[in-house]
């Protein structure tokens, strides 16, 4: 089951949350250090963060740094009452939602942040899979990739990920297809 990690200083504001999110595994984290002591011992298992960032003691600025050092594979969202300012130019989070949120915000947010990684991952094993195919048919004849089992079975893992990605890529805007776009990217390097 998806995991998500709600951070925010505020208790009722990480009750409604968790209301909102209840399909989901979630930890609530009422301050930054907590939220590290959580990521600390279940960090593993967090596929979701929503992270506010104006708190006291240890920032969700300081948060989103710590978290994105330990080269966590989850995605981070931050929600937030701070308009954001080109200082965000920098920071690793994947969404920047500005407060006031309505649940069906939260829900689509942690919903998008799903499919962006799930697509991700989709497009990862393409990029291995399409290298592979593209260095064997350079090297190897014709007939010989024929008679290969392993380049049928490369071949029919290739089209399956191109299926995988076809029904996955469900883009609501321009600006959702920016950030796979950037993510790949990202990811490339």
């Amino acid at each position: 089951m998806t995991t998500v990690l709600i951070v925010d200083d505020e208790p009722a504001i990480t009750d409604v949350y968790e209301t909102w999110l209840s399909e989901y595994d979630c930890f609530v984290a009422h301050g930054g250090s907590e939220a590290m002591s959580i990521f600390e011992r279940r960090g593993d298992e967090i596929d979701v963060v929503l992270l506010d960032r104006r708190m006291p003691g240890k920032s969700g600025d300081e948060v989103l740094t710590e978290i994105r050092e330990r080269n966590a594979e989850c995605r981070i969202a931050m929600i937030t009452a701070v308009a954001p300012n080109y200082d965000i130019v920098d920071m690793p989070f994947d969404d920047y939602v500005t407060k006031p949120v309505s649940g069906q915000k939260i829900r689509r947010t942690v919903e998008t942040l799903l499919e962006r990684a799930e697509y991700a991952d989709a497009l990862d094993r393409y990029y291995t899979l399409a290298t592979k195919y593209a260095a064997l048919t350079a090297a190897r004849p014709s007939a010989e990739l024929r008679d290969s089992e392993a380049f049928r079975e490369l071949e029919a893992e290739l089209r399956e990920v191109e299926r995988e990605l076809t029904e996955t890529a469900t883009f609501d805007d321009h600006e959702e297809f920016q950030n796979l776009l950037l993510e790949a990217t990202r990811g490339a390097t």
